[in-house]
């Protein structure tokens, strides 16, 4: 019974988790009384709980998993980001050229950088703690340290 429960209660949850995926320009600041008034006509919105609060709850727990699967998103796109490297925080420091406009105009042809738009400072933030991650590891090592089947036998 308890299990036969919980796959309801679940799938509930996951209904309305979908609701919420279908909205559109819901940004990572939103707050649940605007998101409200474009749902609660769905029945899924109803049928997930009669009682607001525990919509809000389930809301706030989908919005801090969107914006916790961004922040991913923003990481690996810093992994990807093939001019950042652990050289770049020293060059930002010590002004050489403009190397932050040149990583900032490279991350913003991506989708996942302007998804972060309304947390530009834990963006900022991350983008800096990458950096000095990478300066304290220093220089990778070379590919034939970690594959030595890519050595040239004589």
């Amino acid at each position: 019974f308890d299990d036969h429960m919980d796959r309801l209660v679940k799938k509930k949850k996951d209904s309305f988790w979908s609701l919420l995926d279908e909205e559109k320009d819901v940004s990572l600041t939103a707050s649940f009384k605007d998101v409200k008034k474009n749902i609660r006509d769905d029945p899924r919105y109803g049928k997930y709980s009669c009682r607001e609060k525990k919509c809000e709850k389930e809301f706030y727990s989908w919005l801090k998993d969107k914006v916790q699967k961004a922040k991913d998103d923003y990481k690996v796109l810093l992994q990807e980001t093939k001019i950042i490297t652990y050289k770049s925080l020293d060059m930002i420091k010590e002004k050489e050229g403009n190397h932050m406009e040149e990583i900032e105009e490279i991350l913003t042809k991506d989708s996942r950088y302007h998804v972060m738009e309304p947390l530009n400072d834990d963006r900022a933030d991350i983008l800096m703690a990458y950096l000095e991650e990478l300066e304290r590891k220093g220089p990778p090592p070379p590919p034939t340290a970690s594959e030595p089947s890519r050595r040239k036998l004589p």
